[in-house]
């Protein structure tokens, strides 16, 4: 790596939650994170984690918890790669024998991507996926496949 040059590697959204716990649970038992609990900080928090997966849950201090797609009328509110096409499948198998609430089971999208989406408890919207297809996915972009 060249002096003076940092590459970034990950990002931890931070989801609000009006019961820090539950949500966690919920992460916990259907999607088979893990966590790390600091329920007895200032700011009630927890992080879970699977494979490279990080998501930050934070107590609400005022106001209901709404998906991106309900206050804006579009968007997931995280969307979390598989490492295989392959694998959108295997994980849609798991998380719906779990219960999951499905939103949307896997498709090929029109802009390349092969998908699912679920609700997580406190009702945000998570896409599941990976590009299938680099030529559409990337056809109008500045990035070099």
């Amino acid at each position: 790596m060249t002096e003076g040059k940092v590459r970034l590697t990950n990002v931890c959204p931070v989801f609000i939650s009006k019961d820090v716990p539950k949500t966690v649970q919920f992460f916990v038992d259907k999607l088979g994170f893990k966590y790390a609990e600091h329920y007895d900080k200032i700011d009630n928090f927890a992080t879970v984690y699977r494979d490279s997966i990080e998501f930050v849950i934070v107590q609400s201090k005022f106001g209901e918890v709404e998906s991106n797609a309900k206050i804006y009328g579009a968007g997931y509110d995280a969307y979390i790669n598989t490492d295989t096409v392959a694998g959108v499948d295997i994980i849609y198998e798991e998380f719906k024998g779990k219960g999951v609430k499905i939103v949307a089971a896997p498709r090929k999208t029109d802009y390349g991507s092969y998908e699912f989406v679920i609700e997580d408890i406190d009702g945000r919207l998570i896409g599941i996926g990976l590009i299938y297809s680099n030529e559409i996915y990337f056809e109008n972009s500045n990035i070099e496949i």
